[in-house]
C-alpha cells in the first residue's frame, strides 16, 4: 500500500473491532483474513500487522480486568511460561513457509478450531460455578502445555489468543466466573501477542502504514462495541460470528463455494435448532420451579 492511511482498511478494522467490543473475541480470527481476503494483503504481512496493532491495543482492557480483580495471575503466568516463547517461534515458522500458502491454511485450520472452541464454549457455558478467581487450583503442566500450543498458533496466523486460549481455559478450569475467564485470558495475552508481534517486527513483514490504518479503525470501534455489549442479545452476535469464522476459514483453504454453501446453511441450522432446544429447556424447568407466591399481608 502506497499510502500511509487507508481509508476502506480503516472502516473494515472498525466493523471488525465493533464485532470483538461485542462478543470479547475474534479479533485475529476476523481482522487477518478480513485484509488477506478483501484488501489483498500478503498472509504474513497480514498476520505482522495485525499482532502489532494487538499489541497496543490488549493491555487497555487488561488494566480494566486487574483493578476489578478478576484475573489469576498465577494461571497468567504459568500460561505466559509455555506462549511467551512458543509465539516467537512460531514467528520462525511463518517466515519459513511465507514463499507457499502454509500460512494461509495454517489460518484457516486456526479459524475452524476457533469455531470449535466457541461450540464447546457455548456447550460448556451453563457449567459456570461460582468460585473466586484465588480459589481455583492451578493444574502448571496442562496449562502450560495450552500456552504452548496457544502461543504458536499465534505466532504462525495471530488467531488463538481470545477464540482458542479462553476455551482451554473453560475446559481445565470449569469454576472460573465468566468474567475471571475474560480477564484472566486477556491478561496472559498481552505478553503472548507482544512476543509474536516482536518476533514479527523483527523476522516478518511488519508494515506501518496497515498497523496504523488497523489502530485508528479500531480503537474507537471496540469502544464502540463495548459500550452497546450489554444491550446486545449476546448469543446471537456470537453465532454471527461463528458463521462468519467458518465461513472465512472454508475460503482461506480454498473449499468449494458449493461445499462452502451447504456448510454454512448446515451451520445456521444447528445454531437456530441448538437455540430452540435451550428455549424449551428453560420453559421446562421454569414450569417445573415456579416462583414462589408470596401470601397477601394479613389485615390489623
Amino acid at each position: 500500500m502506497g499510502s500511509v492511511i487507508d481509508l476502506p482498511l480503516i472502516a473494515g478494522s472498525f466493523v471488525v473491532a465493533v464485532v470483538v467490543g461485542l462478543t470479547g473475541m475474534g479479533g485475529g480470527a476476523l481482522m487477518t483474513p478480513m485484509m488477506m481476503l478483501f484488501f489483498n494483503v500478503p498472509p504474513l504481512a497480514a498476520v505482522s500487522s495485525d499482532l502489532v496493532a494487538s499489541a497496543v491495543m490488549k493491555p487497555v482492557g487488561s488494566v480494566v480486568h486487574l483493578r476489578r480483580g478478576t484475573v489469576n495471575l498465577r494461571l497468567v503466568g504459568w500460561l505466559a511460561a509455555g506462549s511467551v516463547p512458543t509465539a516467537f517461534c512460531g514467528v520462525f515458522l511463518a517466515r519459513a513457509f511465507a514463499v507457499t500458502d502454509a500460512v494461509k491454511y495454517a489460518l484457516g485450520v486456526a479459524l475452524l478450531l476457533a469455531v470449535a472452541g466457541m461450540a464447546l464454549k457455548s456447550w460448556f457455558a451453563g457449567r459456570g460455578g461460582t468460585s473466586s478467581a484465588h480459589e481455583i487450583v492451578v493444574r502448571p503442566i496442562p496449562t502450560v502445555l495450552v500456552g504452548m500450543v496457544g502461543g504458536l498458533v499465534v505466532g504462525v496466523s495471530s488467531v488463538g489468543s481470545g477464540s482458542l486460549i479462553i476455551v482451554a481455559l473453560l475446559v481445565l478450569y470449569p469454576t472460573l466466573k465468566a468474567n475471571q475467564l475474560v480477564g484472566t485470558d486477556l491478561v496472559q495475552a498481552v505478553p503472548l501477542v507482544a512476543a509474536a508481534a516482536l518476533g514479527h517486527v523483527l523476522f516478518g513483514d511488519f508494515q506501518l502504514d496497515l498497523t496504523v490504518s488497523l489502530l485508528i479503525g479500531s480503537i474507537p470501534g471496540v469502544y464502540l462495541g463495548a459500550r452497546i455489549s450489554s444491550r446486545a442479545p449476546g448469543g446471537l452476535i456470537r453465532a454471527m460470528l461463528a458463521v462468519v469464522l467458518l465461513a472465512s476459514a472454508l475460503k482461506l483453504l480454498d473449499v468449494d463455494d458449493v461445499v462452502t454453501v451447504c456448510a454454512l446453511v448446515a451451520a445456521v441450522v444447528v445454531i437456530v435448532a441448538g437455540a430452540l432446544l435451550r428455549r424449551r429447556a428453560a420453559a421446562r424447568r421454569a414450569a417445573a420451579d415456579p416462583a414462589p407466591q408470596v401470601p397477601a399481608r394479613a389485615r390489623p
